[in-house]
């Protein structure tokens, strides 16, 4: 269905991919993996045909073949309801409904000398409407439509008036109604809660065409795909590897674990050649210094010739393409938390706490509370009133009824899901240095470790990729010691090697922590307890 033949391309004089090649078959689920940066969303657009590649073709085949893409970045018309692009998605199945009625209106008007005629094109237009899927289609719709959480959406709603993690499903919802015959997906899993993420797996499982998703939840992938196309960040070559993400990971194991063994040992047969140079030529050295003597002498030269031919087999093995190259390390984001003073034993009570917006009750008679070194994750599906709960542990939100209290020493950093506490026209070396006692070159050192390198320190914040903002975010709550982390969705745009950074950080960190997040590879290493937030209460559970 999918052919990608030697794609290379640049961005300016820097090559972002180098002969990029792969096939992708009916009934396949290949999932794009890579670092932030490294090309993926440049690979997707030039498959959709968004953008032209410097060299190398894409060919769908047959030619007819539909395909659907959801990019990172959803653009929806102006002024636009929900209703309005659930219609135009479903297009074909709306015209065809529509001929088929019509069909039938003529069938019922005609007369003697038509009704043959009619029932001719009312035949034509039913077979249509079967081949689409015939009275299933609605139902299809409709299971869609609740598996992605929008069944209660009102359709006369304006796009604008939805929330981001609405619009990313809504968006989603869209480009599966239209049913195409090849998906082309960048992050679906942002912003679904794990109910809509298992909808989506099981969608996915039983998807006909073919897809091609970018994604860094581990969970999903190992789930949904079939095999791994993994683009180096280092190299821009993509390599193949089959299985789901654990296979992959097992596979690069291996391989990191050969390559290891063959450099060490052509390291080891070096430095031994290495030490028979400079023996052999040490000992003919010493015997010319030492005697004219011929026979001795003659027996230097031969000592020296030796010297020089394992010389020449040393020089043939570094400039051999065969040399084993010494495995190495992708540039990752160092995530450590600065030593925070502890807090007293109670961090969080939350008594009696009823919340809502309008007359709508959110939460109501909620009891909680979090001890010290306690890790919470807040789960439950989206629109049941996680964000709610963190705005009235933060003050931004007061209860109607109830209280939430913060123990004593404790000292509350906050990570809201969209990164709109950050200041968008300032950098991030003055945030950080706002933040934190460090100069200029003890900022950009600690920013450095964020992946902030030279003068993108500089860059406004409102000019940041949401990748980038968490990463800044995660930076200054490092930077501020906190001892208790509010977190709203804090890994959502961080790509898989800085999430298992992020995963080792939260191992280290000694403090309290309570995060809204839906990776379930980090719930199963990170969570102690379980609030999972549903009909208006909180119920709490043992993590594992």
């Amino acid at each position: 269905m999918l052919q990608v033949r030697n794609i290379t391309h640049y961005f300016g004089d820097v090559k972002v991919l180098d002969q990029i090649s792969f096939n992708l078959n009916r009934g396949q689920r290949a999932g794009l993996i890579g670092p932030n940066g490294c090309g993926k969303s440049t690979l997707l657009k030039i498959i959709t045909g968004e953008l032209r590649p410097d060299q190398g073709s894409v060919q769908l085949s047959p030619a007819s073949l539909r395909l659907g893409y959801l990019p990172q970045a959803l653009d929806f018309p102006a002024g636009a309801t929900v209703g309005d692009l659930l219609t135009a998605a479903a297009g074909e199945r709306v015209s065809i409904e529509t001929r088929l009625a019509e069909a039938a209106e003529q069938v019922a008007a005609a007369g003697a000398g038509d009704l043959a005629a009619a029932l001719e094109a009312y035949d034509r237009a039913l077979a249509a409407y079967e081949t689409l899927g015939g009275g299933a289609l609605h139902a299809e719709a409709d299971a869609v439509l609740a598996g992605l959480g929008l069944a209660d959406v009102n359709q006369g709603r304006p796009v604008q008036a939805l929330s981001g993690g609405q619009k990313t499903r809504l968006g989603l919802a869209r480009l599966l109604l239209s049913a195409p015959d090849l998906l082309v997906l960048d992050e679906p899993t942002n912003h679904l809660d794990i109910g809509a993420l298992a909808w989506l797996e099981e969608f996915l499982a039983g998807y006909e065409g073919a897809v091609l998703l970018v994604s860094h939840d581990r969970a999903f992938l190992d789930r949904t795909v079939t095999n791994i196309l993994a683009l180096d960040d280092a190299t821009h070559t993509l390599r193949e590897y089959p299985g789901n993400y654990g296979d992959y990971a097992l596979a690069l194991d291996r391989s990191l674990e050969k390559q290891w063994a063959a450099y060490q040992e052509q390291q080891e047969r070096m430095a031994r050649l290495n030490s028979s140079i400079r023996r052999l030529s040490g000992k003919a050295q010493n015997i010319e210094n030492e005697t004219i003597h011929f026979y001795w002498r003659r027996i230097a030269k031969d000592l020296a010739r030796r010297a020089v031919v394992q010389k020449r087999r040393l020089e043939r093995m570094l400039e051999s393409e065969e040399l084993v190259d010494k495995p190495g390390q992708s540039w990752k984001m160092k995530l450590d938390f600065a030593d925070a003073p502890r807090s007293g034993q109670d961090v969080l009570m939350v008594e009696g706490l009823s919340v809502g917006y309008g007359e709508r009750t959110v939460l109501r008679e909620v009891d909680l509370h979090l001890s010290f070194g306690q890790r919470a994750a807040l789960i439950g599906p989206n629109g049941a009133g996680k964000t709610t709960l963190l705005r009235c542990i933060t003050g931004e939100l007061a209860p109607w009824a109830g209280q939430v209290r913060l123990g004593r020493g404790v000292r509350l950093g906050y990570m809201a899901q969209e990164q709109e506490t950050l200041d968008l026209a300032a950098t991030p070396l003055a945030l950080l240095r706002a933040a934190a006692p460090l100069n200029e070159t003890e900022a950009r050192s600690f920013l450095h470790y964020f992946l902030f390198a030279g003068d993108e320190v500089f860059t406004p914040v409102g000019k940041l990729s949401f990748g980038e903002r968490s990463r800044l975010a995660l930076a200054l709550l490092a930077g501020r010691g906190c001892n208790f982390l509010l977190l709203d969705e804090p890994i959502n745009h961080l790509d898989i090697p800085s999430r298992e950074s992020f995963e080792r950080a939260m191992a280290r960190f000694e403090g309290t922590v309570l995060a809204v997040v839906h990776d379930r590879y980090f719930i199963e290493r990170f969570a102690t307890t379980l609030w999972l937030v549903e009909g208006g209460e909180v119920q709490v559970t043992a993590a594992g």
